[in-house]
């Protein structure tokens, strides 16, 4: 094992590095939030699919492959296919705003009403991504290194919010250029064939599971609607990947980079399954499905691959951990901070805006590291984040997208209806349930037309600058304060 240790410590300590890096280039709000909105195609597209395939779609991915076969698949592909959607009929309108979070484009859409509640939402949504990836990190090392939960959790979390904290998103970028890299090789040119080359071929896979392991339909009707639900809805509107979708150097590197990310994920979402599948066939009597990814990769793979592969499931929790901080940082400070502070003592005198959001992901980070720490059902926690997102900011998100007469009163009703329903719902049928969020999301939908066509259309000034921000028409950024409503 001595190999496998000197290839994750070499990775590591390049993560480090990178992020020292990163902070010789972070000198504005600019460059430390959104890389100074200058990604071009290649690194856009490689940081877009690092963000998106974390440890969920590496390691759960392959679980799902070991439970339900090909149709495991399903998952990771729908993260794929909302992250297309994005990519080909929203990408270029978001990164023409110019704006840091979700909330700021809902003040800028509906006449800076809507931007509190719905950075609460998203907080803790962001928030939990970044503490379910933490505590993947127990997994990783508690393979590489049999080590104590708490321990293996504070080592991988401080790697990250050391490099986070230092060069913001220009050291995320880079660093998930490296782990884009690592996941590809690993997973998709080492893993995948020499997985199916120990399970004696896909003809010997077939010959000992069942056929439901190769219906591509398998996991069944109701599951696949429901990823699509949360997945790929949730790619649509979740602040860390429009925070990536921000980066963009061009309305075409936004769609067209994203496209290719996307098409990734598929392959990705597909090879994982394939593996699971394999694993089954090797060892068909493992404790949990997620036991599948680390258990071919300890028992199968030569020294020093092993640790290559290994690098590469670390490479994905941490892009998403990573991600999902930078976002939870961002919306802390520009969403909610920044309105309380300017609610009790507004002040228009200067600060170093990015030593500021440098604390609030240093902050976060150790909220996340602790919350990891402590909590116990991750699957429970993060369903809750992702039901409340989608219930609650979905509708008033592409609302503001696609309905001129959407108004900032039907947004925060919509808010407000879709989160109270959404949380009442999994307290009368059960956190993993799949009905809250389908009849959360049409509460949401009804309070958000109803109140809508109750008042009065928004402002035509507001709609006119909504208009020259999505025609790309130059013009200042906005500020991280809530933008006032037009008298």
């Amino acid at each position: 094992m001595a190999v496998d240790y000197t290839v994750i410590v070499v990775y590591l300590a390049g993560m480090l590095a990178m992020g020292w890096w990163g902070m010789r280039r972070a000198r504005s709000k600019s460059e430390f939030l959104v890389a100074g909105r200058r990604l071009g195609p290649a690194m856009y597209s490689g940081t877009m699919a690092a963000i998106v395939l974390g440890g969920a779609s590496t390691i759960g991915g392959v679980g799902l492959g070991y439970r339900y076969g090909l149709s495991g698949a399903w998952m990771v592909f729908t993260i794929g296919l909302g992250l297309l959607a994005l990519s080909v009929f929203f990408s270029a309108r978001i990164a023409r705003l110019k704006v840091y979070t979700v909330s700021e484009m809902l003040d800028l859409r509906y006449g800076g009403r809507a931007g509190m509640i719905s950075g609460i939402v998203m907080w803790a949504y962001t928030l939990m991504l970044a503490v379910t990836s933490t505590i993947a990190y127990a997994t990783i090392f508690d393979v590489l290194f049999d080590m104590n939960r708490t321990l293996a959790i504070v080592i991988g979390g401080t790697i990250v919010v050391a490099y986070s904290t230092l060069g913001g998103m220009w050291s995320i970028t880079l660093t998930d250029m490296v782990q884009f890299v690592v996941k590809t090789i690993g997973v998709l040119l080492l893993l995948l064939p020499i997985a199916v080359v120990k399970a004696g071929g896909f003809g010997a896979m077939r010959a000992k599971l069942p056929t439901s392991y190769f219906d591509p339909l398998g996991i069944g009707g109701e599951t696949i609607f429901t990823y699509v639900l949360i997945y790929t809805f949730g790619m649509l509107i979740g602040q860390d990947i429009w925070q990536r979708v921000f980066t963009a150097r061009s309305d075409t590197t936004a769609r067209w980079g994203g496209t290719v990310a996307g098409t990734y994920c598929l392959a990705y979402a597909l090879a994982g399954a394939v593996i699971g599948t394999a694993a089954k066939v090797l060892y068909p009597k493992l404790g949990s499905p997620d036991d599948a990814f680390a258990t071919i990769v300890k028992d199968e793979l030569p020294v020093g691959v092993r640790g290559l592969v290994l690098a590469a499931a670390l490479a994905a929790v941490m892009s998403t951990s990573s991600g999902a901080l930078i976002a939870c940082a961002t919306v802390a400070n520009n969403d909610i901070w920044s309105r309380l502070k300017g609610a009790v003592r507004p002040s228009a005198e200067e600060h170093d805006e990015v030593r500021g959001n440098r604390a609030f992901i240093l902050i976060m980070g150790v909220a996340a590291i602790g919350t990891a720490i402590a909590l116990n059902n991750v699957v429970e926690a993060l369903t809750v984040a992702y039901n409340l997102l989608v219930a609650g900011l979905l509708v008033p998100i592409l609302g503001g997208l696609l309905w001129r007469r959407g108004t900032a009163q039907g947004a925060l009703a919509s808010v407000i209806v879709g989160g109270l329903a959404v949380v009442g719902l999994m307290a009368g049928y059960g956190i993993l349930a799949n009905e809250p969020v389908y009849y959360g999301l049409l509460a949401s939908l009804a309070a958000y037309v109803a109140v809508s066509l109750a008042t009065r259309p928004t402002d035509a000034a507001v709609l006119a600058v909504w208009r020259e921000r999505l025609a790309g028409r130059p013009g200042p950024e906005l500020p991280s304060e809530p933008v006032p409503a037009p008298q």
